[in-house]
């Protein structure tokens, strides 16, 4: 199971630390990734991980303000998000599949999912 956590209410330009648990040790086989989800479009990809190894890597959208990475003891992913935009205002969900060792972009290739997180971005 996953669960995530952070969100909130933000200015512009203001950060955010979101949180995503996983319950039992099959993270350490799993990729993992955020999404989102603003009202009216697609679930999008933000971010990935390839846990085993730590490998990253951040969509283009995100890229240079937003930071993916693993809990050094704890069985928790992260998702440091800097110098917000009202457009990053969506739900963020955490996602985990069986690890491939290669970080794939496409919801459905997710499995597993957290029950999503608000993050509100004002103007």
């Amino acid at each position: 199971q996953l669960q995530a956590s952070g969100g909130g209410l933000v200015q512009a330009g203001g950060s955010l630390r979101l949180s995503c648990v996983v319950s039992g040790d099959g993270f350490r086989r799993s990729d993992m990734a955020w999404f989102r989800q603003a009202p009216g479009k697609e679930r999008e990809f933000v971010a990935g991980i390839i846990w085993s190894v730590g490998y990253t890597y951040i969509s283009d959208s995100v890229k240079g303000r937003f930071n993916i990475s693993r809990g050094s003891s704890k069985n928790t992913m992260y998702l440091q998000m800097n110098s917000l935009r009202p457009e990053d205002t969506a739900i963020y969900y955490c996602a985990a599949r069986t690890s491939t060792a290669v970080i794939l972009t496409g919801a459905h290739y997710y499995a597993y999912w957290g029950q999503g997180t608000l993050v509100t971005v004002s103007s």
